[in-house]
């Protein structure tokens, strides 16, 4: 079996849900959260907060520099993943259409590299 991510990319342009829509994705999720557990294809999973709350740290020069805030300026964030175990791309990617349906925004689907 090999592990995937599936990860929910945001974008800092996109308008905050409502509280409603928000409490209803929440449940749509952990729905999705069981079925993928009782698939037995569960391994991780995990919203993040918001990007604002990242710190950024970099020891790739002499001595390590830590930042507040994310690492780029970009306006795409990850919000939140799954990793699971799934035969193929294929199974992946049906797992990712009903992950990207629970949770209302697009997954990128993403195979880990042989240990």
């Amino acid at each position: 079996m090999t592990q995937y991510m599936l990860s929910v990319p945001g974008n800092v342009d996109d308008p905050m849900p409502s509280d409603d829509v928000m409490q209803q994705m929440f449940k749509d999720v952990e729905a999705f959260n069981e079925t993928v557990r009782a698939a037995g294809k569960w391994v991780f999973a995990g919203g993040l907060e918001p990007i604002t709350t990242a710190t950024t740290v970099d020891a790739t020069g002499e001595s390590p520099t830590v930042t507040d805030g994310p690492y780029s300026e970009a306006k795409e964030f990850l919000g939140g993943f799954w990793i699971i175990e799934a035969a193929d791309l294929d199974e992946a990617l049906t797992w990712a259409k009903q992950g990207s349906a629970a949770c209302g925004g697009r997954v990128e689907v993403r195979p880990f590299s042989p240990a």
